[in-house]
């Protein structure tokens, strides 16, 4: 089982809506995200959590969590979401950075093309991955 973890300063945003995709179109049997961050907020950003309502993914539960050594230990990656020179980094961890803005704040139509930006990601690095 590969795991692959997305994250953020908050993980309160674009890494809860890439891990829920990426667990969404992965296939469970090979490979599984975790979403973290550096500076964990208390929840999710509501207008993340309405943006993946409407597509029908319930985020409701998730809880921000901090990214640790131990989280990432097994991760074959770690996917960061544009946060400059405040992103996550694993010494010895394969890194990828997609520049992303962040949802916080923003209108709900912005929120929706972030996380359409995100779901077109997380589809063509699942099928790089092999974990389809």
């Amino acid at each position: 089982m590969k795991a692959y973890i997305f994250a953020c300063v908050h993980n309160a945003g674009r890494s809860q809506m890439a891990s829920a995709f990426f667990n969404a179109i992965a296939d469970p049997a090979c490979a599984r995200a975790i979403s973290a961050g550096t500076a964990p907020a208390d929840r999710v950003h509501p207008e993340v959590l309405e943006a993946m309502a409407a597509c029908d993914l319930d985020l409701s539960s998730a809880t921000p969590q901090l990214l640790t050594v131990d989280l990432a230990r097994d991760a074959e990656a770690l996917i960061t979401m544009g946060c400059g020179e405040l992103c996550p980094n694993i010494p010895g961890l394969r890194v990828e950075d997609w520049a992303l803005p962040d949802p916080k704040g923003r209108s709900q139509e912005t929120v929706a093309a972030i996380r359409d930006d995100i779901r077109q990601r997380v589809a063509a690095f699942v099928d790089r991955e092999g974990v389809g």
